[in-house]
């Protein structure tokens, strides 16, 4: 595996599933562009997933017509509770790839989107998404079976101590960190480690605050956070949304000073802390988690950890659009993004409502003011999530 995969979530023309006479010349021959810039710069391995839109039928086009021997091609397809339906998306994955005749193959297939307990079990069950993926894999279709997720490290851990899986896709980057055991117990378990997504979930750093630029200089904010994320034990490789091909130059600079990673990062970590406690304060840092209840069980099903830690982003260092569009995913983003941002607050919740399960929480006092300001300054925008599985 390259330390750069290319990830299919953002060249691709729409985030419907066009029909082929619907996608246009430009946006292939820009597609054409970026597949031939990855495989001169080494990113040999591409992600997509059934539903990423038009991405999969646009890269089986382009596939064959830029050829690459050392390709590894990756999809990603949701379980489902009949294992005949997600044998079928299975299907469709493979046609949009030009993958369906004999000899179609994919190097590395996962289970996408275990973020719930019935997911997991819908894929780990007997007959289950799994025994399909693997059939797949007698059969020579398939080679590496793997996992993405986003659910609760707690539910991660499941699925890697399960011993069932290959590699998983998950996030882990600068401003989230709190999967770090899950890379821990993947490496234990002798599986590969993929990153999601560190560029754009991991702080919009493609359009970064001035803050977190001055704080990351003399690097780039995307340079800084690769470099984390590649010098970290258990991590091979992450992934680069391109739009274009000229989305890739900041990630290769980071590949080119990996070797010094051990002599820039330091610096840049002390201020980016140095920030955070200056803003937040050392007794907020030390005990805000304390207490939260889980969003099941608040009122509206506020998800308090979440918004606490779009507080902290935003007080830290101004990550501002980036606090935007997780605020107004909250209440659209089904098991990908779960619980609801703070409108209902003062209307269908009160403040006596929150605070009467906010008992255990030192902060209790100050978080329904807190929430008013977050939803203020992060509100009045909602966000659909793209991905429709």
């Amino acid at each position: 595996m390259p330390v750069l995969s290319l990830g299919g979530m953002r060249f691709q023309q729409s985030w419907s599933d066009l029909p082929a006479e619907a996608v246009e010349a430009a946006s292939q021959e820009r597609l054409r562009a970026t597949l031939v810039a990855a495989r001169a710069a080494g990113l040999h391995h591409i992600e997509t997933a059934r539903h990423y839109g038009t991405s999969e039928r646009q890269l089986g086009w382009l596939l064959p017509e830029v050829p690459d021997p050392r390709r590894l091609l990756q999809t990603k397809v949701p379980p489902s509770a009949d294992p005949a339906f997600f044998e079928a998306e299975l299907e469709t994955s493979f046609e949009r790839l030009g993958l369906a005749g004999a000899g179609g193959r994919v190097d590395l297939l996962a289970i996408h989107g275990l973020n719930t307990p019935e997911l997991l079990e819908q894929t780990l069950r007997p007959g289950g998404c799994l025994e399909v993926a693997r059939r797949w894999q007698e059969e020579g279709r398939i080679g590496s079976v793997g996992f993405s997720t986003h659910a609760p490290l707690p539910l991660i851990l499941e699925a890697i101590a399960s011993d069932r899986f290959d590699y998983i896709n998950l996030h882990w980057y600068f401003i989230r960190q709190e999967n770090r055991p899950a890379i821990e117990a993947a490496t234990a378990h002798d599986m590969g480690v993929f990153l999601i997504s560190p560029t754009d979930k991991g702080g919009h750093l493609h359009t970064p605050s001035e803050r977190m630029q001055e704080l990351c200089a003399p690097l780039h904010p995307i340079v800084f956070n690769d470099l984390f994320c590649l010098s970290a034990p258990g991590v091979h490789t992450i992934s680069v949304g391109a739009a274009g091909p000229e989305d890739l130059a900041l990630h290769l600079e980071a590949v080119e000073l990996l070797p010094r990673a051990s002599e820039l990062l330091p610096p840049i970590l002390e201020r980016l802390e140095a920030a955070r406690r200056l803003a937040l304060g050392d007794a907020w840092l030390a005990s805000w988690p304390e207490g939260l209840p889980a969003w099941q069980d608040t009122p509206g099903q506020i998800n308090l950890p979440v918004l606490l830690w779009l507080h902290n982003l935003l007080e830290a260092w101004d990550l501002e659009g980036y606090g935007r569009a997780r605020y107004g995913l909250l209440g659209q983003g089904g098991h990908w993004f779960p619980g609801e941002n703070a409108d209902a607050l003062d209307g269908a919740v009160s403040e006596a409502d929150l605070l009467a399960v906010l008992g255990a929480s030192p902060w209790a006092a100050e978080i329904p003011a807190l929430l008013r300001r977050l939803r203020q300054r992060l509100g009045g925008e909602t966000v659909r999530r793209l991905q429709v599985a």
